[in-house]
């Protein structure tokens, strides 16, 4: 007799990670890591790997290119990014969506921004 499923360890959807790190210390570098890896433990999902540009923003990053082939040479899910803002600036952040959609990838966003965040008066106002 077989035993259900959910007795069983089983592999959640394979996705990558990207991260656009600027002027970034180790120290964020592992808490978006660690932010990453949390986003996939709680949506059961199978963190395999991340990829990581740093410098100045370029739309042929070579990070960004290698998760690109990643993702047409194997069966995963998508992609995971702490922020949108990790895509890049609005143009090749834009030009990122449309590869990524292209080859059928999933966007995963771990943060999601929010419409309405405090200010400081106490109100609210538009976020990114």
């Amino acid at each position: 007799m077989w035993t259900l499923t959910e007795q069983h360890d089983v592999d959640g959807p394979i996705v990558y990670g990207y991260l656009r790190l600027h002027r970034s210390t180790p120290e964020r570098q592992a808490a978006l890591t660690a932010a990453l890896a949390q986003y996939c433990e709680q949506h059961e999902l199978q963190l395999c790997g991340i990829f990581t540009d740093r410098g100045a923003e370029s739309a042929d990053a070579p990070a960004f290119a290698g998760l690109l082939d990643v993702l047409l040479l194997s069966n995963v899910y998508g992609v995971v990014l702490p922020t949108t803002h990790h895509l890049g600036g609005k143009h090749v952040a834009a030009r990122r969506r449309e590869q990524l959609d292209a080859i059928g990838a999933r966007l995963l966003i771990a943060r999601p921004a929010l419409l309405h965040r405090p200010c400081s008066r106490g109100g609210t106002h538009a976020g990114q």
